[in-house]
């Protein structure tokens, strides 16, 4: 993954109420506050309690939900937490009932010392917010704290299809950019031509080539996507005929080879809407197993999309597939026919049942720009964050506008 870290140590406040030290929780207050993190809500293990009118909130469930590394040491009473940042790195270590923290090996006294109840730990989110970088308000009329987790280097991994020649600028600063230049026809056959899906003509002096090269030249990985929709059976036709499987998987190859790519997308979507997901989960795998066999072989990364597990079509074996696969793509959109950012109900649903099957470093988010806007598309990545998934896909360039280019520098690290 490409080097690209930013500072984002901001000098932060909250106006909960004024700090009050305190040695002890003596009477400490249960709050109904609700506390947003990158625009969703955070579940925890017991709830944020206000003590002397220092907000206090468990400790591990927002640390991790922001990548920070929590190790708990019984026989000391003692919790060290470690953020990375590039080659940056910060070390906090407390002791319950302490109100004195290490940070760094430097002395920082607290508020209010942490002090544990029903099992978690609980510790000024003022403190916490300034020692991790992240960015807090609060909202006096709803009671809502929130917190914007500070930018992360995460994969990242675009979509050039269809209308993105415009911003194939942005090519650079992904991590992978996979080319939608190909698809199976009605007749289940590998094609270069035809709608949407073809390999483009020249623009200029600038040939689909060029646009290769260069991506390769600024160390951004270039795939082949392959597309397929099942709306005429076309999917069904393919994987269900071994000789066209082969032909299929010879022809994707021989193309991957040519044209010095170095990664496919496997796009299959549309199995499992006819009633038959049991059968077409096992064509599907079978022919993915086909595929990565020789994949592995030529050194051949291999990512597959895949609609989400809470979704309309079910053909899609995620723990199966995943141990097939290099990485995964949680396809999680399109839930209302993208005519407005995606439920994050859903997609945080989505997240978790595919992590309930696939290691979560093999699993990215999908993020559609047809439906999110300059403010959705940063609460999109920061589930991805907060489940430490590997990484994010935007679908597509071209439609990413430049408010939304802006403000997803803030979630993440974007050269």
């Amino acid at each position: 993954m490409k080097t690209r870290f930013w500072k984002l140590w901001l000098s932060l406040s909250i106006c909960v109420s004024s700090m009050v030290g305190l040695s002890v929780p003596a009477s400490a207050a249960p709050t109904s506050t609700t506390i947003l993190l990158d625009g969703y809500p955070l579940a925890f293990p017991t709830p944020p309690v206000i003590v002397k009118g220092t907000t206090m909130v468990p400790f591990r469930a927002i640390s991790e939900a922001m990548g920070v590394d929590v190790q708990w040491d019984g026989a000391t009473q003692t919790i060290t937490a470690v953020q990375t940042s590039g080659q940056e790195h910060k070390t906090v270590k407390m002791t319950l009932k302490n109100p004195q923290i290490s940070v760094n090996d430097q002395l920082v006294t607290l508020a209010v010392a942490p002090y544990e109840t029903k099992g978690s730990t609980l510790i000024p989110l003022r403190f916490f917010s300034e020692q991790f970088g992240a960015q807090v308000s609060w909202n006096d009329a709803t009671k809502t704290v929130s917190i914007t987790s500070p930018a992360r280097d995460l994969y990242s991994l675009a979509f050039y299809a269809i209308s993105s020649f415009a911003q194939k600028d942005l090519i650079s600063r992904f991590d992978s950019v996979a080319f939608g230049w190909s698809r199976i026809d009605k007749d289940g056959n590998l094609t270069l031509v035809g709608n949407d899906f073809y390999w483009p003509k020249a623009a200029g002096s600038t040939t689909p080539e060029m646009i290769i090269d260069e991506a390769k030249s600024a160390g951004t990985t270039p795939y082949l996507m392959v597309f397929a929709g099942d709306a005429n059976n076309e999917l069904t036709t393919l994987l269900k005929d071994r000789s066209l499987r082969e032909k299929a998987i010879a022809n994707i190859l021989a193309i991957v080879q040519e044209k010095g790519l170095e990664g496919i997308v496997l796009d299959f979507e549309g199995l499992g809407m006819n009633g038959q997901a049991t059968e077409i989960k096992q064509d599907y795998n079978e022919f993915v197993q086909l595929l990565s066999s020789q994949t592995k072989n030529l050194g051949v990364k291999l990512t597959l999309v895949l609609h989400p597990l809470n979704g309309a079509y079910q053909g899609y074996d995620y723990a199966t597939l995943g141990s097939m696969a290099d990485d995964l793509v949680i396809m999680a959109y399109a839930y209302e026919n993208e005519k407005g950012p995606e439920p994050m109900n859903r997609v945080d649903q989505a997240i978790k049942l595919a992590l309930a099957q696939v290691p979560k470093e093999k699993l990215i988010l999908g993020i559609s720009m047809g439906s999110e806007n300059e403010q959705s598309v940063n609460q999109k990545i920061g589930l991805a964050k907060r489940h430490n998934l590997k990484g994010f896909a935007l679908w597509r360039l071209g439609l990413i506008s430049q408010p939304a280019k802006t403000n997803m520098q803030e979630a993440v690290n974007l050269q």
